[in-house]
């Protein structure tokens, strides 16, 4: 049965520039397409959000560039926690699946592993 799933990921932005947010995305987005097998026929919608300090581009472009015309996105500002990760990107993508939630990969890459720390135990 195909139900609509989400797939988390984050990564951190080196550098608030156009380029640093466009490549933290792609690398983010095609991690999270190559761990799940995603299509982007099957995606429905994505939010992008960063941490107030990352401005300088939407990060959603980069999804235009692999070829999600038809899909749904959405840019947005993470809420601003104290103790948060700064300089972080983060991607929530609803797919249309077969896979149970036990078997969809969310993708945390380098310092962003804090935000899950139960998925590096």
């Amino acid at each position: 049965m195909i139900v609509c799933r989400g797939v988390r990921g984050a990564i951190p932005v080196k550098d608030n520039t156009r380029h640093n947010i466009l490549s933290a995305s792609d690398r983010l987005l095609q991690v999270m397409i190559e761990k799940n097998g995603i299509v982007s026929d099957d995606v429905c919608s994505a939010i992008f959000t960063t941490t107030t300090d990352i401005n300088a581009e939407y990060p959603a472009i980069a999804a235009r560039k692999l070829g999600w015309h038809d899909v749904a996105l959405l840019c947005g500002h993470e809420m601003c926690v104290p103790h948060g990760l700064t300089s972080c990107l983060r991607i929530l993508v609803h797919w249309n699946t077969e896979k149970s939630p036990q078997e969809i990969v969310h993708v945390y890459l380098e310092e962003a592993q804090m935000l899950r720390p139960d998925l590096f135990e």
